[in-house]
């Protein structure tokens, strides 16, 4: 199966190649903890230079957004070290203070740096925010455009282009944003170069007698589904060669977004935010270098050897205790530990790749961290349950009055893996009721965890009390499941497996009862 999964893909075109270079990337030199969300935030010289001078190798021109957080220095660098023109970004906001001194150091900027600095983008989808008027929009392009010998022009989605059209009258080019990810109605990768190219076409007649320049489109490497729009590796290759090839044939100019990824934007966009890039942010390396395969999970060996050994270690234990508990188990609970130690082995590494690329801040890996801890520790503790005959404890006989527990170190261990993975999944699922745009589905962490639950509960006879808690959160993991199916569509995978594993593990705990006597 892991075979299968990494496969890698071919491609007319190599993503990133030196010999050809990407016409345009957006330039963002924030790297680690380093945020422009932070006011004091300050990218030193040297660093800008050492990602100008790598950017160098693809392309010839970057594009930035702001002059804040050290960016003003980007022309003097690249005039520095020659062979690069910027596209200069203001970036405008309610702040009408800060909106005119970013125009005027801009205005300064391109006197100073006639050369490189080819045009001025006179704002970032401050229309698409909210945080200003066309009004006034078009009031600071002109008083710009009076002040530049270089052509000026505003940047946003394609849509607001069409809603605002007297844009156009105060610019020399339009530039238009065109992300298939983020369309309202999401875009699989397999067609999001006819998009690009459509939603083009559409523009230009829209808005003839002008350029038109994609100011950013590309692909994210990570993150959630969006109907049948899935951020991968491969798709990321494929979407980002098909784009260039198209520009190239058809001779219009693209800005890739963008040069490296960016952690800072999980923040605000979740893990898909952060992965935009050409280059990873850690060891700031091509993720496509030209000539090597493109695949999915590059390190499936690892992933498939890790794996196999969590499912050896599942029937080992699984042996180890009928070795010191003779038993005759029944070939149903052999059968579950197959089940349990196959579906563990498998998703292992997909679990472990999802939670290190999912993983922001310690809150987010302590919480990717106990799932996939769970995942792992459930089919070995289920293992050693099922081989002797014990069903799954309920909540009760972890927390419940100590006279009536019946307290052992596997009805601890056992009650504990549950308890967690029913924490997190009636947090993840209640997420994507209430703010479900940028939450990842936790399907291979949730289904190692889930699936030995469901196979243990099996032997659990169906008499006494059902446990309040454990009701609850089988409603809690039922309604948000049927809410999800709902808003995510039948088209996102992601979404249909969770849920399906969210309905398992509300059946599995609908089907607890309480043992304790009940005075």
């Amino acid at each position: 199966m892991w075979w299968w999964l990494a496969t890698p893909i071919s491609l007319a075109r190599a993503p990133i190649d030196p010999a050809d270079k990407v016409q345009c990337v957006s330039y963002a030199p924030f790297r680690g903890e380093q945020s422009p969300l932070n006011a004091w935030t300050h990218i030193e010289a040297d660093q800008i230079e050492q990602d100008l001078r790598q950017l160098k190798e693809i392309t010839d021109c970057v594009r930035t957004y702001s002059m804040e957080n050290g960016l003003d220095q980007v022309p003097a660098i690249a005039a520095r070290i020659g062979g690069l023109k910027v596209l200069q970004g203001i970036w405008l906001s309610s702040n009408r203070t800060k909106n005119f001194e970013q125009a005027a150091l801009a205005i300064r900027l391109s006197k100073d740096f006639p050369g490189i600095i080819t045009s001025i983008i006179v704002g970032n989808e401050v229309l698409l925010r909210g945080e200003m008027t066309t009004a006034d929009l078009v009031s600071i392009i002109r008083s710009v455009k009076a002040q530049v010998s270089v052509p000026v022009t505003y940047a946003d989605v394609w849509e607001f282009w069409l809603r605002n059209r007297e844009i156009y009258d105060a610019v020399d080019f339009v530039t238009i944003h065109i992300l298939p990810y983020w369309e309202d109605n999401p875009v699989r990768a397999k067609f999001a170069a006819s998009h690009v190219e459509q939603i083009r076409e559409r523009m230009a007649v829209a808005f003839p007698g002008k350029e038109i320049l994609i100011g950013e489109t590309g692909w994210p490497s990570e993150g959630r589904m969006r109907d049948g729009a899935l951020p991968s590796r491969t798709n990321q290759a494929r979407v980002v060669s098909e784009i260039l090839s198209l520009a190239k044939a058809q001779k219009f100019r693209v800005n890739l977004i963008e040069s490296y990824d960016q952690p800072w934007k999980r923040k605000l966009e979740g893990t898909v935010g952060g992965y935009w890039g050409l280059y990873d942010s850690v060891r700031r390396g091509l993720k496509y270098p030209p000539g090597e395969p493109i695949s999915n999970f590059p390190y499936w060996k690892w992933y498939m050897a890790a794996g196999m050994g969590l499912s050896v270690l599942v029937f080992a234990v699984a042996g180890l205790t009928l070795r010191r508990r003779p038993w005759t188990p029944r070939f149903s609970s052999w059968l579950g530990v197959a089940i349990s130690a196959t579906s563990a082995g498998i998703l292992l590494g997909i679990g472990a790749d999802k939670m290190y690329y999912e993983s922001y801040g310690i809150g987010g890996w302590l919480l990717w961290g106990a799932l996939l801890a769970a995942g792992i520790l459930s089919p070995i503790f289920c293992a050693q349950a099922m081989v002797i005959g014990r069903s799954l404890p309920t909540f009760l006989d972890l927390l419940g009055p100590r006279e009536g527990r019946k307290w052992s170190k596997l009805t601890a261990v056992l009650g504990l893996t549950l308890a967690v993975t029913a924490v997190i999944a009636a947090q993840t699922a209640l997420g994507f009721v209430f703010d479900p745009r940028y939450k990842d589905f936790p399907y291979a962490a949730l289904t190692m965890a889930v699936v030995p639950f469901a196979l243990l509960m099996l032997n659990r006879p169906q008499i006494g009390q059902r446990p309040i808690a454990e009701s609850v959160f089988a409603g809690v993991l039922t309604l948000s499941a049927a809410y999800v199916l709902f808003n995510e569509g039948r088209d996102n995978w992601q979404s249909l497996w969770t849920c399906a594993i969210y309905l398992l593990f509300a059946l599995t705990l609908w089907r607890a009862r309480a043992e304790q006597i009940q005075e």
